[in-house]
């Protein structure tokens, strides 16, 4: 038996080899994705919560403009 390995690689080591690199370029594009994805989701989410905040100021500012509730009075409960 040889204990050294042949120059020429097998079929089987060249798929090995050419499926880990699609592999390891598949994932990069994956990572890339999600960083993307996760930088869309943070700008629309700061969008969002602008808005709410200016429509939660707004509403304040209406508030205090308008009178307060008058007090409900109670209903007197009639004896039967």
């Amino acid at each position: 038996m040889s204990a050294r390995k042949s120059v020429v690689p097998s079929p089987e080591a060249i798929a090995r080899s050419h499926r880990q690199r699609l592999a390891a370029e598949e994932g990069a594009r994956a990572i890339a994705d999600v960083e993307r994805q996760g930088v869309e989701v943070r700008k629309n989410m700061a969008r969002l919560r602008e808005l709410r905040e200016a429509k939660e100021a707004a509403d304040a500012v209406i508030a205090e403009t308008l009178p307060a509730p008058a007090p409900k009075k109670r209903a007197r409960k009639w004896p039967k």
